[in-house]
């Protein structure tokens, strides 16, 4: 009887570590996965998380206030 081999549990850190150098694009994805021990295709399911969830980083930030002349005047007349 063989003994079965356990899954690996990466840390979020540890796939964002590889997914980034995937998105650098320095190295091909075999290179990576084999530096870092893990699976070519893991390297390209952490890649496209990465390049997806990017968007939501930016989607928060608040852009310019609107102009409300109203307030201006309430402030102008108010000293």
């Amino acid at each position: 009887m063989t003994e079965r081999k356990k899954r690996t549990v990466h840390t979020a850190e540890f796939k964002a570590k590889v997914g980034l150098e995937a998105v650098r694009g320095v190295k091909t994805m075999s290179e990576i996965a084999q530096a870092y021990n893990v699976h070519p295709v893991m390297v390209g399911q952490w890649k496209k998380e990465i390049l997806e969830q990017s968007k939501a980083l930016f989607e928060a930030k608040r852009g310019p206030k609107p102009v409300d002349e109203n307030a201006s005047e309430d402030r102008l007349y108010g000293e």
